[in-house]
C-alpha cells in the first residue's frame, strides 16, 4: 500500500499504510467503512458504490485480513438506495454489516460516524485506534483492491464535477495531476458565467483562485458556481451572542469563545477550549446571523498554534545543542586541568625518585622491545592470513595479536621511562644553561629599551636619542652574550672516548646495506612469482617479510648506535693550509649540480618511457643523498668555525636565533631511510583509502539491501560480515599509517630537540613578527627620522633571517622524515 501511494480518499489524505500498521498491543474491535457522503453536491462515492461494489468488498476483505477486527461495519446514508442495494448484494454471505444512517450533516466526520455506528466517543487528543476502531473510506477500499489485486498504484480517482456553470455535470474518473482547467473544459464550463470555483463541498471546500492547480488524492468534488448559485457572503457583523453556533457544533465545542480568542490571538485560551478538535465543518458559520466567517478564524488560529509548536521545538533543540556544547567544553577544560595536575605530580615524583632509582639496563629493555615488536608483527601477519583464508581460529589469532601489541607498547613505554630516568647531563652544561638565561634577560631588556625609544620618538621627547643609545648598548651586550653562548656550545667537552675498537656504526651500516639489498631482491622475486602465479609465491613473500624484519632490527640498532656513539676527540688545532669552508662549499656546489642534472635526465627518461628511467631516478636519489651529506658537513663546519672579532658592536640585521644553533638539520637521519619511510607512508595511505572506499561501498550496499524486502537474512548476514571485515582492514591500515607518522615525528623530536608542532609554531611566529615589522616600517616611513628608519630596516632584516631559518628548519625536518605527503 505504501509503494502504491494509497491514502485516505475522503478527508485529510492520511497514509493508509500507517493506519493499518498498528502495534501488537492495539486490538481492533470495529472496522468502519465510511460511505456517508453527507455534504451537498458530492456524489463521487455514491457512483463508485453503484458501479464497483464488488471491488470495494474485495478491498474490505484485504483490510479485514490486515486488521483482524471483531466486526466490520459499512455506514451509508438513506438517500442512496441504489448504492445500498449494490453493496448489500456484493457482501451477501460475508461478515460485513451494512448500516443505513439518516442524512444529516456532518455525520460523515470520522468521530461522528464512530459515535453514530458504535456509540463510542473518541476523547480530545486521542485517535480512533485508542478506542479500538479503524475508519476507512470506500474510495480507499477500492484503491486497495486495485493496488493489491491488480497491481495498479493510486493514479486516478472519481471526482464530481458540478455547479450551474457546468454544461455536462457528472462523476468522472480523473488522473491525479490533471489540471482543473482541463477538467472544466471537458465538462463544458463557460468561463464568463463562472463566479466561484470551489474544490470540495460548499461547506468544507475552499475557493480556487487559479484553475491550473492539479487534481489530488482528496479532490472529491469541483464546483463551478454562478453568481446566483454561490453569491458573495454578506459583510461581517458584530457577534450578537445568540448561541446558534454552539447548538449546531457536532464536536460540542464553544465556537463563540473560540472566535474571541482567535481574533485576539489568545492562542493559549483557544487551546484550552479544544481548538484542535474543530473539524472545520462550517456549520457554525452557516447558521451565524452576523455572517462571521468563523472557520477562517479557526484555521488561522490552528496554523498559528502549529507554527508556535514548531518554533518551540526548534528552540528546544537549539538549547539542547548549546547545553551539550557547554558541557563538552567544561569537560575538556576539566580534563586538561586534570592532565596538567597529573603531569606536575609525575614530574615532582620523578625528581624525588631520580636520586634513589636503581640503574636500569637500557640495552636489555631495547632488546626486549624489539623482540616484542617482532612477535606482534608476526601475529598480525598470521591473523591476516587466517582472516583471508576464513580460518576458524582467526578470532583467536586476532586476540593474540592484540595481546602482543599491549606487550610491545608496555616494552616501549619501559624504554621511554628508562631514557627519561637517565642521569642528568654533565656539569659542563651548567655554563651553557647560565648563558642561555643571561641571553634571554639581555634580549628582553633590549626589546623593552627599543620599545621605550620608539614611544619617545613618536611623542617627540627630548630623551629619545639617549633611549636609542641605551638600546644600542643593550643590544651590543646581548650580541656579546650570544657569541659567548655559541662559543660555549662549540667548546663543550665531549664524552670520554671508549677503548680503541672497531667502529660499530660503520659495521652496522654495512650490515644494514646487505640486509636491505637482500630484502629488495626477495621482494622482487616474490613479485615475479606472484605475477607468474607460481606456487612458491607465498613462501617468497614470507621470506621477504622476514628479511624486512631483520633489516628493520639492524636499522634500529644503527640509529641507537649513532645516538650513543661518543663524539670524536678533536686533534690539536693546527692552522689548515686552506679554508675548509671554501672546499666544502665547492663540494656542495658540485654535488648539487650533479643532482640537478641527474633529475633532469630522469625526467626526460620518464617522459620518453625509457627502460633506464628507474635507474636514472635511483641515481638521482643517490646524488641527492650525497648533496645533503655535504650540506650537513658545511653546516657543521660553519657552526664550529670561530667567530670573527669585530671592532664595533654588531648591528641589528643579524637574526636573533643564530643559524648555527637553529634546528635546521637532522644530521643523524639516513636519507635512504627517509626515502623508504616516505614510500611506506604513500603505500599505507593508498591502502587505507582503498580499504575505506571498499568499506563505504559495502556499507551502502548493506543499507540498500536492508530496505529491500526480497533479501534473505543469510544474505544480510554475509553482507554484514563483509562490512565488518572491510572495516577491520581499513582500521588496521589506518593504525599502521598513524604509527609510521608518529615514528617520524618522534625521530624529529629526537634529532632536533623539538617536536613538529613546535617547529610549526616557531615558523608561524617568525612570519607574524616579520609581517608586523614590515607594517610598522611602512607606517613610520614618512614621519620618522633617518636614524629610526635605519634601525627599523636593520630589525626587519634580522626578522627576515629568523623567518628564513625557521622555514628552512621546518621544511628540512619534514622532508628528511618523509612527511611531505
Amino acid at each position: 500500500m505504501r509503494h502504491a501511494g494509497i491514502a485516505g480518499m475522503g478527508g485529510a489524505g492520511f497514509p493508509t499504510s500507517i493506519k493499518v500498521n498498528l502495534g501488537d498491543h492495539q486490538r481492533v474491535e470495529e472496522l468502519i467503512i465510511n460511505a456517508v457522503e453527507c455534504e451537498p453536491y458530492i456524489t463521487a462515492d455514491d457512483r463508485l458504490m453503484r458501479e464497483h461494489a464488488d471491488e470495494i468488498i474485495t478491498g474490505i476483505h484485504i483490510l479485514q485480513y490486515l486488521l483482524n477486527p471483531r466486526r466490520t461495519l459499512i455506514g451509508i446514508e438513506d438517500n442512496k438506495p441504489e448504492a445500498i442495494s449494490a453493496i448489500k448484494r456484493a457482501c451477501k454471505g460475508c461478515d460485513i454489516e451494512v448500516r443505513v444512517v439518516p442524512t444529516k450533516y456532518p455525520s460523515g466526520g470520522e468521530k461522528q460516524i464512530i459515535q453514530l455506528l458504535t456509540g463510542k466517543e473518541v476523547q480530545s487528543g486521542q485517535l480512533p485506534a485508542h478506542v479500538g476502531v479503524v475508519c476507512q473510506n470506500v474510495g480507499t477500499a477500492h484503491a486497495i483492491k486495485r493496488a493489491v489485486v491488480d497491481g495498479q498504484p493510486l493514479i486516478s480517482r472519481v471526482t464530481t464535477l458540478t455547479g450551474d456553470g457546468v454544461a455536462r455535470p457528472g462523476n468522472y474518473e480523473v488522473l491525479l495531476g490533471t489540471p482543473v482547467r482541463d477538467l472544466l473544459s471537458h465538462g463544458g464550463v463557460n468561463p464568463d458565467a463562472l463566479e466561484r470555483l470551489v474544490m470540495g463541498g460548499p461547506m468544507m471546500g475552499f475557493t480556487l483562485h487559479n484553475p491550473a492547480v492539479p487534481v489530488v488524492k482528496t479532490t472529491n468534488c469541483i464546483i463551478a458556481a454562478t453568481p446566483e448559485e454561490l453569491p458573495e457572503p454578506p459583510e461581517e457583523q458584530p457577534c450578537i451572542r445568540c448561541g446558534s453556533c454552539a447548538e449546531v457544533c457536532p464536536a460540542n465545542l464553544l465556537p463563540q469563545q473560540l472566535y474571541w480568542h482567535a481574533k485576539n490571538d489568545d492562542l493559549e485560551k483557544a487551546q484550552h477550549h479544544n481548538l484542535m478538535d474543530c473539524i472545520e465543518c462550517g456549520a457554525c458559520a452557516y447558521v451565524c446571523p452576523s455572517h462571521i466567517p468563523l472557520v477562517q478564524y479557526y484555521r488561522y488560529a490552528k496554523g498559528a498554534v502549529r507554527q508556535q509548536a514548531a518554533d518551540q521545538l526548534k528552540a528546544d533543540k537549539a538549547r539542547e545543542r548549546f547545553e551539550a556544547r557547554q558541557a563538552r567544553i567544561d569537560a575538556e577544560k576539566a580534563e586538561k586541568e586534570a592532565r596538567r595536575q597529573a603531569r606536575l605530580e609525575a614530574n615532582r615524583k620523578k625528581k624525588t625518585d631520580t636520586a634513589a632509582a636503581p640503574a636500569v639496563d637500557t640495552a636489555a629493555l631495547k632488546q626486549a622491545s624489539l623482540e616484542a615488536s617482532k612477535a606482534y608483527k608476526a601475529a598480525v601477519k598470521a591473523a591476516k592470513e587466517a582472516e583471508a583464508n576464513e580460518a576458524e581460529n582467526s578470532a583467536e589469532l586476532k586476540a593474540e595479536a592484540e595481546r602482543l601489541k599491549a606487550v610491545a607498547d608496555k616494552a616501549k613505554a619501559a624504554v621511554r621511562d628508562a631514557k627519561n630516568a637517565a642521569p642528568a647531563a654533565a656539569p659542563a652544561e651548567d655554563r651553557v644553561a647560565t648563558l642561555k638565561k643571561q641571553v634571554g634577560d639581555a634580549s628582553s631588556a633590549y626589546k623593552n629599551a627599543v620599545k621605550a625609544a620608539k614611544e619617545a620618538e613618536a611623542n617627540g621627547d627630548d630623551n629619545a636619542a639617549e633611549l636609542r643609545a641605551s638600546a644600542d648598548t643593550l643590544k651590543a651586550e646581548a650580541d656579546k652574550l650570544k657569541a659567548e653562548l655559541r662559543e660555549a656550545k662549540a667548546n663543550a667537552p665531549a664524552a670520554p672516548a671508549a677503548a680503541p675498537q672497531v667502529d660499530p656504526v660503520a659495521e652496522l651500516k654495512q650490515k644494514v646495506g646487505e640486509a636491505s639489498s637482500a630484502y629488495k631482491a626477495a621482494v622482487k622475486a616474490a613479485k615475479e612469482a606472484e605475477a607468474n602465479g607460481d606456487d612458491n609465491a607465498a613462501g617468497l613473500r614470507a621470506k621477504a617479510d622476514t628479511l624486512k624484519a631483520e633489516a628493520d632490527t639492524l636499522k634500529a640498532e644503527l640509529r641507537e648506535a649513532k645516538a650513543n656513539a661518543p663524539a670524536a676527540t678533536p686533534a690539536p688545532a693546527t692552522p689548515p693550509p686552506a679554508d675548509p669552508l671554501v672546499e666544502l662549499k665547492a663540494k656542495v656546489g658540485e654535488a648539487s649540480a650533479a643532482y640537478k642534472a641527474a633529475v633532469k635526465a630522469a625526467k626526460e627518461a620518464e617522459e620518453n618511457r625509457a627502460e633506464n628511467a628507474a635507474a636514472l631516478r635511483a641515481e638521482a636519489d643517490k646524488l641527492k643523498a650525497d648533496a645533503d651529506h655535504w650540506k650537513a658537513e658545511l653546516r657543521e663546519a660553519k657552526a664550529s668555525a670561530p667567530a670573527t672579532p669585530k671592532a664595533a658592536p654588531a648591528t641589528t640585521d643579524q637574526p636573533r636565533i643564530p643559524e648555527a644553533t637553529a634546528p635546521q638539520s637532522l644530521a643523524a637521519v639516513d636519507p635512504e631511510e627517509a626515502a623508504k619511510r616516505q614510500k611506506r607512508l604513500k603505500g599505507l595511505k593508498t591502502a587505507y583509502n582503498m580499504a575505506h572506499k571498499q568499506y563505504k561501498e559495502a556499507h551502502a550496499a548493506l543499507e540498500r539491501a536492508e530496505r529491500k524486502e526480497d533479501v534473505t537474512a543469510d544474505e544480510l548476514n554475509d553482507m554484514q560480515r563483509r562490512v565488518d571485515k572491510l572495516k577491520n582492514k581499513a582500521d588496521i591500515a589506518r593504525d599502521a599509517l598513524d604509527a609510521l607518522v608518529e615514528e617520524a615525528k618522534a625521530d624529529i623530536r629526537a634529532h632536533t630537540g623539538k617536536d613538529l608542532k613546535t617547529l610549526k609554531l616557531e615558523a608561524a611566529r617568525a612570519e607574524s613578527a616579520l609581517a608586523d615589522k614590515a607594517i610598522e616600517l611602512q607606517r613610520l616611513r614618512d614621519s620618522s627620522s633617518e636614524e629610526s628608519l635605519e634601525a627599523l630596516n636593520s630589525e626587519l632584516k634580522a626578522l627576515e633571517a629568523e623567518a628564513q631559518i625557521a622555514r628552512k628548519a621546518l621544511k628540512q625536518a619534514v622532508e628528511e622524515q618523509g612527511l611531505v605527503e
